[in-house]
């Protein structure tokens, strides 16, 4: 018994001289685990003498718990030196100034969406979007472009198979909108647009808005007004705008329209025109109570046009530089 006590007034030295959690571990699983030398002496002495079992043994389990509450303050005491030491070491100079984060910001063109839905919005315009990738008949045959047509080349189109492509044009959606809704008509159809071709003014992928509006008594003096006020309200000026007759297949009469440059030169930014007849009766609305007239804006292009951009490819290029300008 003498030595029993002796052991456990070492294990307390021990416990007392330790200031480390690994020592402290050690000692616990030396001495107290499961087959540790004082759980080993106390289970000698308790099942192999039943006359010290009777007389010791709540004592015996008494010391074992008081060297297991021993370690675990032990163990709380060095935890919180510790604890204390780290703030020491970490602790915060608030007198410093704090690092800079720069914060982000919405994309140019994003931007120019925006601004432009905002715009349309007032104008009773509703918002559709369409899916990239179409088919023939909706990029193509139901807004009278047929197979020998120059857009239909390799050279223009991204093709996935023969009857699938990634949209030339946001034009597709003025199809699908006539499908579901009936006149009158007011819709704006933002999104990506996909042509094989590549240089300073066109990229393989680039934004483009079209409207759409089919309604009785409209006319192109109707589509030229609304026009017309848009550009002066994105450019935030009077500006020189003229507009110029062109050729499409799904507009007719078609007209472009054009901008004057700070270098006197003209710059194309936009199609327009009178819906054709045949896109109409396609659609099932009477070209004799109906009219309508569509528009489709480059959104890289007008924005080149406001901030003086030589080079549309800067948009994709992710050049922070480039992109805080508009913060």
């Amino acid at each position: 018994m003498l030595n029993f006590l002796k052991l456990v007034n070492i294990i307390k030295v021990c416990i007392n001289n330790t200031f480390n959690i690994k020592s402290l571990e050690k000692i616990r699983i030396k001495y107290i685990s499961k087959n540790g030398i004082l759980s080993k002496k106390i289970n000698n002495i308790l099942y192999n003498n039943i006359y010290f079992k009777k007389k010791y043994g709540f004592f015996l389990r008494i010391c074992k718990l008081n060297i297991e509450n021993k370690i675990f303050f032990k163990k709380k005491i060095i935890n919180k030196f510790l604890f204390q030491k780290k703030i020491i070491n970490e602790k915060i100079d608030c007198t410093l100034p704090g690092r800079f984060i720069s914060s982000g910001s919405f994309h140019p063109i994003t931007k120019a969406i925006n601004k432009i839905e905002n715009f349309f919005k007032k104008l009773g315009f509703n918002f559709f979007y369409g899916p990239e990738i179409e088919n023939v008949y909706y990029n193509f045959e139901s807004l009278n472009i047929y197979k020998n047509h120059p857009a239909m080349d390799m050279h223009d189109t991204f093709w996935l198979n023969k009857n699938k492509l990634l949209r030339t044009q946001t034009s597709s959606m003025q199809v699908r909108i006539m499908e579901k809704f009936n006149p009158p008509i007011k819709a704006l159809f933002p999104g990506k647009v996909f042509r094989n071709d590549y240089d300073s003014t066109h990229t393989p992928m680039f934004h483009q808005i079209e409207g759409l509006i089919i309604d009785k008594n409209i006319n192109f003096s109707n589509l030229k007004w609304i026009l017309k006020k848009f550009l002066y309200f994105f450019f935030e000026k009077n500006i020189n705008i003229r507009f110029r007759s062109s050729y499409f297949p799904f507009t007719v009469p078609s007209a472009e329209v054009d901008i004057m440059k700070k270098n006197g030169k003209w710059l194309e930014i936009l199609g327009c025109g009178m819906v054709h007849p045949k896109v109409l009766n396609n659609m099932n609305i009477n070209n004799n109570l109906f009219l309508g007239c569509a528009f489709g804006i480059g959104i890289e292009r007008i924005i080149s046009l406001k901030y003086n951009i030589s080079d549309i490819r800067i948009f994709f290029e992710n050049d922070l530089r480039f992109l805080s300008y508009f913060k």
